[in-house]
């Protein structure tokens, strides 16, 4: 048997443990997981004969090492931070690698020395960063190879609620990690390329520069700009490409109405708020608003927003109940960030029966034989359950095939990598579609740039 280590067994995990599972006796595998917290690991694998539950610490030199060293394999589900403990290991004992993670500077600093001991150290397998890569990839290759010249390139991903769960009037749940959603964009201007010319956005704008993205059969989403969206311009080789830009996918609507919160205030995570345990959730909403001895907080909230009360914008506010001065913040010395969250999470957390949907979508320009083209590819995945979100599907299950191939010897080229070759990519893609991930390609007029980015 052939012995695969997974560290961390988290919401991301259930497709890949089940993926694995379900191959280990054809591919003669035993799957190791460690994880501080073992309950949910061993009910994920439940009492299947191919497998191993353990405590691992991560921060446990010596019982880390120990699982690392009986491995054939090893997968960090980790939180990014702490994959580079375990990829120092994995150069010590020369074992390959897999994270879903985006290369940081420290394990990129790796990348020699798993060269020279023959690893491959595959990063960024994920779902984004991952399969937009992968996706990507595929259909900017296809396109040189039959001699076309890339002008423009656009790529939107979003965890939303599936439709069948959108119950609320900002048709958004938390399906991932809620505090990213509420800092989202925070720490420096949106960076693009729009027709050879460099944008900015800066955070208090970024709300209101949305584009307008229809998917057949799902109907209307909006993008907002990610930070920076050059980051792969030259690992993708897009050097000569005139508008470049990734973004994040929302319902039509979300982004104004968050944008409130972001004029207030309420996103920043910079600073606490005095005796915040104290605090109702009315009285956080009115720190951030004038004094006044005769108008009320919620007069006053509209009158600084201007939010009239007829618009769908207030009707958000209404239902998120944060004018309540009954329900209490409950932490202490919490950031503006971090109270908000607390207040989101009382409306916007998945209840037992709702599902998740993953959105995806992709914008390719070029130019062959002298006129211009445009393909836009979409992929939606809908979840099944709190387990088996759509989430933990496009996370987990190109980690497992990517995990697999690497162990099988069909992905060879060594290295700190991302998954943008085509020995990587291609087969990862193909079985995908067994699992009803699969883009849908569509021969669009060439439009350019969006009026609304310019």
């Amino acid at each position: 048997m052939r012995n695969i280590l997974i560290i961390g067994a988290g919401k991301s995990s259930s497709y890949l443990i089940k993926y694995l599972l379900d191959k280990s006796e054809s591919e003669k595998l035993h799957i190791t997981i460690g994880d501080l917290n073992v309950d949910n690991a061993k009910k994920l694998v439940g009492s299947h004969p191919n497998t191993d539950v353990i405590h691992l610490d991560v921060f446990n030199a010596a019982s880390r090492v120990e699982a690392i060293k009986n491995a054939d394999i090893v997968v960090s589900m980790l939180p990014a931070r702490f994959h580079i403990e375990v990829a120092k290991d994995c150069i010590t004992y020369k074992k390959n690698m897999v994270t879903a993670s985006y290369v940081s500077e420290e394990m990129q600093a790796l990348d020699a020395d798993a060269k020279t001991n023959n690893l491959i150290f595959m990063n960024e397998i994920g779902v984004d960063p991952g399969l937009d890569h992968m996706s990507a990839m595929q259909v900017i290759n296809r396109i040189r190879d039959k001699g076309g010249k890339m002008i423009l390139f656009e790529s939107f991903t979003g965890g939303l609620v599936a439709p069948e769960s959108d119950n609320n009037l900002w048709n958004y749940k938390f399906t991932w990690n809620p505090r990213n959603v509420v800092v989202a964009g925070q720490g420096g201007a949106a960076k693009f390329l729009q027709e050879n010319q460099f944008k900015y956005i800066p955070y208090n704008r970024l709300f209101r520069r949305t584009e307008f993205l229809d998917v057949e059969g799902y109907g209307r989403f909006e993008g907002y700009a990610n930070r920076d969206s050059l980051k792969y311009q030259e690992v993708y080789g897009l050097d000569h490409v005139k508008t470049l830009y990734r973004g994040t996918i929302r319902r039509v609507g979300f982004s104004r109405a968050w944008n409130v919160f972001v004029q207030l205030g309420m996103t920043d995570d910079s600073y606490t708020i005095d005796d915040s345990i104290n605090m109702s959730y009315r009285d956080f909403v009115n720190s951030f608003l004038p004094y006044s001895p005769t108008d009320s907080v919620e007069l006053k909230f509209r009158h600084a927003l201007k939010i009239d009360q007829d618009d769908i914008v207030w009707d958000k506010f209404l239902e998120l109940d944060i004018f309540n001065p009954k329900k209490m913040v409950e932490l202490d010395k919490g950031t503006p960030a971090q109270i908000l969250q607390k207040i989101l999470m009382d409306s916007w957390t998945l209840d037992e029966t709702d599902k998740d949907m993953l959105v995806m979508y992709h914008k390719f320009g070029y130019e062959l034989n002298g006129e211009k083209h445009q393909i836009d590819a979409t992929m939606v995945t809908l979840g099944k359950d709190q387990t088996y979100t759509a989430m933990a599907k496009t996370v987990g299950l190109p980690v497992a095939i990517a995990t697999l191939a690497i162990l099988n010897g069909k992905i060879k080229t060594p290295g700190v990598q991302i998954p943008i070759n085509k020995e990587v990519y291609t087969p990862i893609l193909k079985e995908l579609e067994a699992y009803d991930i699969i883009f849908k390609e569509h021969e669009v007029p060439y439009l350019g740039y969006n009026p609304l980015n310019v």
